[in-house]
């Protein structure tokens, strides 16, 4: 019989952690970096920023759990993804969304159950849809949510699309037949202001 060292079977999203976001998570989050492309930093802050930016992270540090709440996705203890919402102050029914899942994992369902974790706790908040801009070159952003979300509407300016979404969250698709690493799910990030 061969040992197999340390051998483990590939993380599966039965694997990962979800929780809120705490306060001692800000160190995983700069770590995220090392798990994201130049396209999924560009897609999600809107500029060609080497890693989180500081200002972000800083952001998160102070959020509230009311008008501001982010949910976190681990795999060993690092963050893996974060989704987040900011409550509009003018409509407080409203609020921005924001996802970012590192690109191993992008495509695997870990934004999807995020932002199902992250609607269902805005929607226990009086928040009744969120707010998403998507720049036009992130393809995978846009199909997810005209697969996903059929109740969303969108205007388009400056190249990007500006997306309604109303919650409740519309319930999981299956996975299609070629596996949960083909799945449809939001490896995309929408912009919503750090501070």
């Amino acid at each position: 019989m061969t040992k197999l060292d340390g051998a483990r079977p590939p993380a599966t999203l039965g694997d990962v952690r979800f929780r809120p976001f705490g306060i001692t998570d800000a160190g995983r989050l700069r770590r995220m970096s090392e798990r994201l492309s130049k396209n999924s930093l560009y897609f999600r802050f809107w500029s060609g920023t080497p890693h989180v930016p500081d200002v972000y992270v800083s952001a998160l540090g102070r959020i509230d759990h009311w008008d501001r709440e982010a949910m976190v996705a681990l795999l060993d203890g690092e963050m893996i993804g974060v989704a987040e919402y900011v409550r509009d102050r003018d409509r407080p029914w409203r609020a921005d969304l924001g996802v970012l899942v590192a690109d191993p994992w992008q495509r695997r369902g870990v934004g999807h159950r995020l932002v199902a974790d992250l609607a269902s706790l805005a929607g226990r908040r009086g928040i009744t849809g969120f707010e998403a801009d998507v720049i036009l070159e992130n393809r995978r952003a846009l199909l997810w949510i005209a697969a996903g979300w059929p109740t969303a509407r969108s205007s388009r300016a400056d190249g990007a699309a500006r997306f309604t979404l109303p919650l409740p969250f519309p319930p999981s698709r299956p996975i299609p037949a070629q596996g949960p690493a083909k799945a449809v799910t939001p490896g995309w990030s929408a912009r919503t202001s750090p501070a």
